[in-house]
C-alpha cells in the first residue's frame, strides 16, 4: 500500500509518500505527479518526500528516475533509500536542458 499526501504551499506542491512504491501503486504516483505537472498555471512540484517509503520495485525506480530528470528534488532517509537515489542518479544522470531555439545553429 502507498499513501500519497499532497502538501500544497502557495503555488507549489510537495508529494509525501509512505509505504511501498511497488506494483499498481507506481501508477498512482505517476497519476499524482502528472496531475501536478499538467495544466499550465497549476502548482509546480517542488519535491518528492520518500522518507516514509519502505520498498521500491523496478517500475517505481524508473518513475523516480523520470521525476528526478525534471529537476524536482527527492528527499529520502535510511541507507536503502539513499542508496537507491544514488543509483538512479548514477544510472540516469539528469540531462542538461536544450538551449533555446534562438541559440541553436
Amino acid at each position: 500500500m502507498l499513501r500519497i499526501t499532497v502538501e500544497p504551499v502557495a503555488n507549489e506542491v510537495r508529494l509525501k509518500l509512505e509505504g511501498d512504491l511497488t506494483g499498481a501503486w507506481v501508477r498512482d504516483l505517476e497519476e499524482s505527479w502528472r496531475s501536478v505537472r499538467s495544466g499550465g498555471r497549476s502548482p509546480t512540484l517542488t519535491g518528492l518526500d520518500l522518507t516514509g517509503v519502505t520498498r521500491v520495485d523496478d517500475a517505481g525506480r524508473y518513475l523516480l528516475a523520470l521525476i528526478q530528470e525534471t529537476g524536482a528534488p527527492i528527499v529520502a532517509s535510511g541507507c536503502a533509500m539513499k542508496a537507491l537515489l544514488e543509483s538512479i542518479a548514477r544510472d540516469w544522470p539528469a540531462r542538461p536542458a536544450a538551449p533555446p531555439a534562438s541559440l541553436r545553429r
